[in-house]
């Protein structure tokens, strides 16, 4: 099994062998059409990536596959618990116009410059349009919802599992216990990924200093921000400074 690290993300154009071949890894895969067919199995169901259909690998699915001459496509390499809603999605998609059109943006970036700076930014987007076409309808427990609503809206605050458990009418324990189980990550996890989701945004806008993203997503140590910051993205805050942005 191919393993790969929690925090890296991989995106990049492959192309695949006539030759049939199969394995599985412990992150989930999303292939997207760019030319030529690329025939499938997932588990126990088939398929083929082309034209306007994709394929979503869950992690640890085994998977065969095949390619037709001259195939080509974006394939994302995403950690399971970045992304825990690919499980629920289906093995074999359609695409509609929007996902389409954003599939040829990314073939574009991808031709251009393949910098992993700006690959996060791009998978999460993807992520986000297919669910937004494909997701289920999925119940989320009301205390769930109502601690995440909180995480979503007091992220820059300092809260404590007890005070997000206190909020949601649940014990840490199970607080925790159901997080994980509905929406992939701990409540700890879920602050830290949407910190830096909003920390990434401000650093590109650089209207602010560093210590002040620091300062607006929570972190009143700017060593502890930006040593979080490195191990989540793996590159530095100064980074955008250095580069420009």
């Amino acid at each position: 099994m191919c393993n790969m690290d929690q925090n890296t993300l991989t995106l990049d154009l492959r192309s695949y062998s006539a030759e049939t071949d199969s394995h599985q890894h412990d992150f989930h895969q999303l292939v997207l059409p760019v030319a030529g067919q690329l025939d499938m199995t997932v588990g126990q169901r088939s398929g083929q990536v082309s034209c306007q259909h994709a394929a979503i690998v869950a992690a640890g699915e085994s998977h065969g596959f095949a390619g037709s001459v001259d195939n080509c496509f974006v394939v994302a390499d995403i950690p399971d618990l970045l992304a825990p809603e690919l499980e629920r999605l289906p093995a074999f998609i359609n695409l509609n116009p929007a996902l389409m059109q954003y599939v040829c943006f990314l073939q574009q970036q991808l031709q251009q410059s393949n910098s992993t700076s700006s690959q996060r930014q791009m998978l999460l987007l993807l992520i986000q349009l297919l669910h937004e076409q494909h997701g289920e309808k999925t119940s989320i427990d009301r205390r769930i919802s109502t601690a995440r609503d909180y995480l979503d809206n007091h992220f820059n605050q300092a809260i404590s599992l007890t005070q997000i458990a206190g909020i949601a009418s649940l014990s840490p324990r199970q607080l925790s216990e159901l997080f994980r189980k509905q929406l992939g990550m701990t409540p700890q996890q879920y602050l830290i990924e949407k910190r830096m989701q909003q920390a990434w945004q401000l650093l590109e806008q650089n209207q602010l200093s560093i210590q002040q993203v620091a300062d607006k997503v929570g972190y009143t140590s700017l060593p502890a921000f930006s040593d979080r910051f490195r191990k989540h993205f793996n590159i530095p805050p100064s980074h955008f400074r250095r580069s420009g942005k």
